[in-house]
């Protein structure tokens, strides 16, 4: 049998109530399909869907109709335990804002996501070592997030997306809040990542180099997925 996608959506649509009690359609249909350790960017301009499409592929968010498959599993009707488990263990998570909590220092942060999963406390931190290795920052681990620059916080962030071995990789304008050096040495992170590990990587963002890496670049137009044209590429960044 072949090899599931790593992560796929079909037919996906997404509206809400306005606050005037109109009906607001975000999402009208988008398909997609991203295979093992292939890269795919989604651009668009801000509103279009980009982030709640994201959040819909990781369960953070679910569609009005249409179906999302993670590992081919099929996350509608996915009671919330059950979809939080699925998350934890399937999909690693990387934002704008790292989001590391403050009162724990960096290897206890990479060993969370393993601690929930049921991964015992030792080789939770063997595995979180391993990776802070691996994005640079071995000699890190007990510093406090607070201690780190902006670039390693995000690469400390990659580490704990990785914790758990995840399918895929969502990464939501992971280098939005970083300077331009620090975000160059974060996307090559990303797709060392990708490559290194068979990780599906799914990126939205308005940083068009970024974007160019990709195999593929989409773009999110009247609610749909579709790929992307050049003109595409001259999107501000905001």
């Amino acid at each position: 049998m072949a090899t599931p996608a790593a992560i796929e959506a079909k037919g996906i649509y997404k509206s809400y109530i306005g606050g005037d009690g109109s009906l607001l359609e975000v999402l009208t249909g988008a398909d997609l399909e991203v295979r093992p350790g292939e890269s795919v960017a989604i651009i668009g301009q801000s509103g279009s869907g980009k982030s709640t499409l994201l959040h819909i592929l990781g369960g953070l968010d679910r569609p009005t109709s249409g179906d999302v498959l993670i590992g081919g599993q099929v996350v509608h009707g996915l009671k919330d335990d059950a979809l939080s488990l699925l998350r934890n263990r399937s999909i690693g998570f990387v934002f704008q804002f790292h989001h590391l909590l403050r009162e724990f220092n960096v290897l206890e942060n990479v060993m969370i996501p393993q601690l929930m999963a049921g991964v015992g406390k030792a080789a939770a931190a063997d595995r979180a070592r391993a990776l802070l290795a691996d994005v640079g920052l071995g000699g890190r681990a007990k510093h406090k997030p607070t201690q780190l620059s902006g670039g390693e916080q995000q690469r400390v962030a990659v580490a704990r997306a990785l914790a758990n071995q995840p399918l895929a990789l969502l990464a939501d304008e992971p280098s939005g809040n970083l300077d331009p050096a620090s975000s160059g040495r974060l996307h090559d992170l990303l797709f060392a990542v990708s490559a290194d590990h068979g990780t599906a990587l799914v990126l939205v963002t308005h940083n068009m180099v970024l974007a160019s890496r990709s195999d593929r670049v989409l773009e999110v137009l009247g609610g749909k997925l579709v790929v992307a044209a050049s003109e595409a590429y001259e999107y501000p960044s905001r």
